[in-house]
């Protein structure tokens, strides 16, 4: 469809499973915001990141192409400008495009990232990132382990005071620059940080969460855990539940953590759509709302990303504004590589250079390419061979290069408890997945780049000893604060 030009605001959050969302059906979950935002829009239900990791997955996010067609493998390989983005196509052609938050880019002096401007940005830590992660044969458990567990609770964190911040000067941007912009339409970007660990959340939001109300996560007893290889490297790399010790009460504490940083985000975004209301940009502003990955929460013994389960490789994406369907849902699968032709046309830059496989979400809903496929890859932190998720429909294919693959029919198996590929009547099924996943890469050839491209940064920063005394990055910084490393 073709798009009016008109204003653009992104609003991404961190680590934020679709699934713990109000609008999504969540029980408890409490998100007036957003869900708000979904009634006068469009959600899409089946939307995916790049890679389930953070640096790959806003690397993808910003140029609008997956991994094996960019190259920005892992958290020690950041998006450096390289690669044209989204920013750099609306700023060639004369559009504002700023961004307020956490980016995860490289960052150094002399980057080019193609925003007209940063407001508070994130970057990996001095430009490096986790060093760590480029290991990826006899990979050692990862120290720190123990403070997903530890740490959560009510509390304030330079996470929170940092989302309030971003908050802050959206809501000035918006009543202060934004009514300078006389000639084309603006885009900016705000990215906020929360619901990603450490579990520690705004005790006013904490507390909405009685423990007693939270359930355990599904296949959360040990006995009920999928054994798939490449989840036990996960699992024996970064070892999240072993801090848990089996505590049911401590895994809800957790959980009521991570909702309340939902809660705390969606209030947030709250207050920046308020923000565009009051100064009268609402009628002129298309809005859209992502994470760059999504968060697995104890479900099957696993916590924070990495995974191809929906928890963690699915998105929350809304689209709302001007020409967009209101209270409308979308299944067909979407991606994150999706929303880079829609932010050209949104503002009204037609005809800018796009070289990847994104179709406007919008085009998608209005039954554009209904049989389509997308990708999720995987190439980083605990990971001994590449992963690729091809979704296609209501089946989830899982191509694994050292390991056997996984096959989910999410129509029948919307929990995905039945990993099909075992069964000998998934075969033919499987071998069309798999063709029609190496239309669009060879996982095998992907792997030995990505391999490359890692032991020459492993090398160039002295090696596999150098990597592993230099420590465990659990979090990136907020900025002014010191490196959480173990």
């Amino acid at each position: 469809m073709t798009l009016a030009p008109k204003n653009l605001l992104v609003l991404m959050s961190d680590e934020h499973n679709p699934r713990l969302l109000g609008a999504a059906g969540h029980p408890l979950v409490h998100t007036p915001n957003l869900d708000a935002l979904a009634a006068r829009g469009t959600r899409f239900t089946s939307a995916y990141t790049t890679s389930p990791i953070c640096v790959p997955a806003r690397a993808g996010f910003a140029t609008g192409r997956y991994p094996h067609e960019i190259g920005y493998w892992d958290n020690a390989d950041a998006y450096d400008g390289a690669v044209p983005s989204w920013h750099h196509r609306l700023r060639e052609r004369g559009h504002r495009v700023d961004s307020i938050g956490k980016l995860h880019f490289r960052g150094l002096p002399g980057d080019d990232h193609g925003f007209s401007h940063e407001v508070l940005p994130m970057h990996v830590v001095d430009g490096v990132g986790d060093v760590k992660g480029l290991v990826r044969e006899n990979i050692p458990r990862r120290n720190g382990y123990d403070k997903l567990a530890r740490l959560a609770g009510p509390g304030e964190t330079p996470y929170a005071r940092y989302d309030r911040d971003i908050a802050a000067q959206a809501q000035i941007w918006l009543h202060e620059q934004a009514p300078r912009e006389h000639g084309k339409p603006w885009a900016l970007f705000v990215s906020f940080v929360c619901p990603h660990f450490p579990l520690t959340a705004p005790p006013e939001f904490y507390y909405r969460y009685a423990h007693e109300r939270i359930a355990l996560p599904k296949q959360y007893a040990p006995a009920e855990r999928p054994s798939h290889p490449y989840l036990r490297d996960y699992d024996a790399c970064v070892a999240y539940d072993l801090g848990f010790g089996g505590d049911a009460a401590l895994v809800r504490r957790a959980i009521a953590g991570y909702m309340a940083l939902v809660s705390f985000m969606d209030q947030q975004v709250g207050l920046v759509l308020r923000a565009l209301e009051d100064a009268g940009l609402a009628p002129h502003t298309r809005v859209v709302y992502t994470s760059d990955h999504g968060d697995n929460v104890g479900a099957r013994g696993l916590w924070g990303k990495s995974t191809m389960y929906e928890e963690s490789a699915g998105v929350p994406l809304i689209l709302a504004g001007p020409d967009i369907a209101l209270g409308a849902t979308c299944a067909t699968p979407v991606s994150h590589v999706d929303l880079f032709p829609f932010f050209l046309e949104c503002v009204g830059a037609h005809g800018a250079p796009y070289e990847g496989h994104g179709v406007s979400p919008l085009d998608v809903a209005a039954g554009a390419q209904p049989d389509r496929a997308v990708l999720s890859e995987y190439h980083a932190i605990g990971s001994t061979g590449g992963v690729t998720l091809l979704r296609q429909g209501h089946w989830k294919y899982v191509h694994c290069v050292r390991y056997r693959p996984q096959l989910f029919d999410l129509r029948a198996d919307p929990e995905e408890l039945t990993d099909l590929a075992t069964h000998a009547s998934s075969r033919g099924q499987i071998e069309r997945l798999d063709a029609l996943l190496r239309r669009f890469c060879d996982p095998a050839e992907v792997d030995r780049r990505a391999r490359a491209r890692q032991a020459e940064l492993l090398q160039r920063h002295g090696g596999r000893d150098a990597a592993l005394a230099r420590g465990d990055l659990s979090h990136t910084p907020a900025p002014g604060q010191p490196a959480d490393i173990d």
